[in-house]
């Protein structure tokens, strides 16, 4: 299957031979960047995972053998894949076969269930899913689920390194594992073109299931060759990866592929908690992390007790949502490492707070722009612009930032400026030097622990439940996790339990983050003048009033 359209992510023909011209796009592929890595140091250690440690030579090797076993099944540049996999050793092997080949990876989040995987296969026409063990989940039966609901996959690849996984018999889906997958490499070919698609990441979305990102090569890769260069990484930085893979966050900003495009080493962690975290910092030198604020509260009580295995940790970023001042403060005193503030978005914008920059900028802003190339603007709702702390909703555009969602013409002709501004929903301030400050967001979703939850969607998901007439879901502000989600219903008697919502999300398969925290009945819904769900009264009741949930 090759690509339907060309990506809507796609930049103005004059803007790319202006980029290609002043060497901002360097026409290398991902895989390139780790190829040349490879030349240089084969023996240096690219990937800890448990027990399992992979060089720079052995990872390519790896790479190679399966890209040669994805030619024997089919796949051509072009072709869609589903990524559904948790910290594992086999992302990177995975993601670079399919880099080879040309083939497009959908970087699924390991929360995800059938409900937005089917979305996605649906939505790219993906040829295969990949998929690896997560505990507490059965992964050949959502595989299973998946394939069969589907209708159109052509091949189930399942890890070949757990007793839990028997490929089963199916006639319509080729169930392999990545043993059989594995073989030997082929001849050296091109690489794809570094103006393809590279990867599909999520948007989080704000009307509904997540809308797809389009990201090229050469516009991912200079984003995290630029996040190298602000954030000094290079061949001696040791990167835990604490948060999923496949974030934005902790896979490019610099997170694992600067990490390994820089020559360093990417440390996984299967879990983000201290006693997972804390001993893998210590014992393999970890010198730099990322975590999201709900994170950093566990981390700072932690380090209370025992900081000790933190020494050799020189930063710790904090991204994902706005971070409290006051815990920021802590990071520096409690856990006697380094504070760097990230606030970006997998569309594309990345701001960080500088090494050497002032505390006070790095414990209450998050950051500026990492590009001399990026444009920002802080608008009002008439497109105005406005000046230094000021507030008004953030756009951007630039080297690295898509000019539209993948497929969502009517979408992006809302999302986007006809001059190919980015409309990032956010609320910020800038500060005289440059300093971005968020202050909420325009957008109508909830950003709970770094995860961006769509209102209308989960409000679709509560009116699946019999006694539930209306709903609306709003964002309540929460220090330890940035938002919660307060679901106000409207019930034939009354109000559905939690256990009982979380229950039917189980049921539909829906990722747990989209269980509203908080569940509220109410007689009616208030509405604006227009008849629209008045969502500013309902987030006054939810602040004011504190509701219970049953």
């Amino acid at each position: 299957m090759t690509q339907r359209t060309p990506p809507a992510s796609a930049w103005p023909a004059q803007v790319v031979a202006d980029y290609r011209r002043r060497g901002v796009w360097r026409g290398l592929t991902l895989v390139d960047a780790l190829r040349d890595v490879a030349r240089r140091t084969p023996d240096a250690v690219a990937i800890v995972c448990g027990s399992r440690r992979r060089t720079y030579g052995q990872l390519i090797e790896r790479i190679d053998r399966q890209a040669a076993g994805w030619r024997r099944l089919g796949f051509a540049a072009g072709d869609r894949v589903v990524l559904h996999m948790p910290n594992v050793l086999e992302f990177f092997e995975v993601c670079g076969a399919l880099w080879t080949v040309g083939v497009v990876p959908v970087l699924a989040l390991p929360g995800h269930r059938h409900a937005e995987l089917l979305h996605f296969v649906r939505q790219v026409g993906a040829r295969a899913y990949v998929t690896a063990p997560q505990r507490g989940l059965d992964v050949v039966e959502l595989a299973q689920i998946v394939a069969r609901e589907a209708g159109g996959l052509d091949a189930v690849v399942l890890p070949e390194f757990t007793d839990m996984v028997r490929p089963p018999a199916d006639p319509a889906t080729t169930y392999v594992t990545l043993a059989e997958l594995d073989g030997p490499p082929e001849p050296h070919r091109a690489s794809p073109d570094a103006a393809s698609v590279a990867l599909f990441q999520l948007s989080g979305g704000s009307t509904g299931t997540p809308k797809l990102i389009a990201r090229t090569h050469d516009d991912y890769l200079y984003s995290v060759l630029q996040s190298n260069a602000v954030c000094r990484f290079d061949a001696s930085t040791v990167y835990l990866a604490a948060l999923p893979v496949a974030h934005n966050f902790p896979l490019s900003s610099p997170g694992t592929l600067g990490t390994l495009v820089a020559g360093g080493r990417v440390v996984l962690a299967p879990a983000a908690s201290p006693d997972v975290t804390f001993p893998l910092i210590a014992d393999e030198r970890v010198t730099v992390t990322a975590v999201v604020p709900p994170l950093l509260s566990v981390w700072l009580a932690a380090g209370r007790r025992d900081a000790t295995p933190l020494r050799g940790l020189t930063t710790l970023q904090v991204g994902g949502a706005r971070l409290d001042p006051e815990l920021a403060r802590q990071v520096p005193e409690v856990l006697g490492c380094a504070l760097q503030q990230v606030y970006g978005m997998a569309e594309g914008l990345v701001c960080y707070t500088r090494p050497g920059d002032p505390p006070e900028v790095v414990f209450t802003t998050q950051g500026r722009p990492m590009s001399p190339e990026d444009e920002v603007r802080i608008v009002d709702e008439d497109d105005q612009e406005l000046g230094p702390g000021q507030v008004g909703e953030l756009l951007t555009r630039g080297p690295y930032t898509i000019r539209g969602y993948f497929e969502a013409p009517e979408h992006n002709a809302v999302a986007f400026t006809r001059d190919g501004f980015y409309r990032t929903g956010d609320l910020a301030t800038r500060t005289a030097d440059g300093h971005v400050v968020v202050q909420g967001r325009v957008k109508d979703q909830v950003q709970r622990a770094g995860e961006k939850i769509a209102a209308p969607e989960v409000e679709a998901y509560l009116c699946r439940h019999p006694d539930v007439l209306q709903a609306a879901v709003v964002a309540v502000p929460d220090r330890f996790l940035g938002e919660r989600a307060c679901a106000f219903v409207v019930t034939r008697g009354g109000c559905p339990t939690r256990a009982e919502i979380r229950a039917l999300f189980t049921t539909l398969g829906v990722a747990e983050h989209k269980i509203p925290d908080r569940i509220v009945a109410v007689p009616e819904l208030p509405t604006t003048r227009v008849g629209k769900v008045d969502k500013r009264r309902l987030q006054a009741l939810a602040t004011s009033e504190s509701p219970k949930t049953p």
